[in-house]
Formats: structure tokens, C-alpha cells, sequence
């Protein structure tokens, strides 16, 4: 029997969950595994990472949809960021650009933006740290 490693087991049991529609602790969708997650990397210019997290951080409150949206500095690369989001859909994160917020942090964080690395879609399933709105009763 060929074995089979963490990570892909407990996806699989998630979404097949989710199917049945049988509850599972820190899932935060039952019924679907439709949430919409995004995880990239971004390269800034030396000595600005600083003031683009504070941009991203400011620029991106109050997105409607969005359940998780985190700004980590990457501790062996001083001049790159990754954004890791969890969204309920994919269509709240394509609205969330035309937010006048996220505009404006889009607008004054680009002068800093020197590139772009890895980018990751996700389907998130729910896990620990997943905004509690998006529970269902």
C-alpha cells in the first residue's frame, strides 16, 4: 500500500468532509472548498520593505470577503515580503483590487515593488487563525 503523507490526507479528508457536509474542528467552510487563497512573494527595494508592509498593512482593512490577510518579512531576505490571503471566493479578492484603499496602497507601495517572486493559488479548507466569519452555523 503506498503511503500516503500528512499534508495530502488531511486535504483530502477536509474537502471530502466539506462534501458530506460533516463538521470538522477549524474548518471554516463546511459544504464547500471554494475559499480562494493566494500566497506570493514580493521584492522591494533595499531599505524599503518597512514602509511597503506598513502601505500593504494600512491600505488592505476592511476588504469584504477577505477571512485572512497576512504580511510576514522574510527573516532570510531583508529586501522581500510575502502576503498569504485567504479570501471566501475568488470574485471578493478580484473586487478587493478595486477597493480606493487597496488602490492607494497599490499606487504608493509600486515605487518599491522591484520584482516579484513566487506565487501560490490555494483552496483553503480552514485551519487555526481563519477569520471566524466565515463559520457557518
Amino acid at each position: 500500500m503506498p503511503a500516503i503523507d500528512r499534508r495530502d490526507f488531511l486535504s483530502a479528508a477536509a474537502c471530502g468532509a466539506a462534501t458530506l457536509s460533516l463538521p470538522l474542528p477549524g474548518l471554516a467552510n463546511p459544504g464547500s472548498c471554494t475559499m480562494y487563497g493566494l500566497i506570493g512573494k514580493l521584492r522591494i527595494a533595499p531599505g524599503k520593505r518597512d514602509a511597503v508592509v506598513a502601505l500593504l498593512l494600512d491600505g488592505t482593512r476592511d476588504m469584504p470577503g477577505c477571512l485572512s490577510y497576512i504580511v510576514a518579512l522574510d527573516p532570510a531576505d531583508p529586501d522581500a515580503i510575502w502576503v498569504t490571503e485567504a479570501w471566501d471566493s475568488q470574485a471578493s479578492h478580484k473586487a478587493s483590487l478595486g477597493l480606493p484603499g487597496v488602490q492607494r496602497a497599490i499606487a504608493q507601495a509600486r515605487p518599491f515593488i522591484a520584482g516579484f517572486g513566487e506565487r501560490f493559488e490555494t483552496a483553503p479548507v480552514g485551519g487555526q487563525g481563519l477569520a471566524t466569519g466565515a463559520m457557518r452555523e
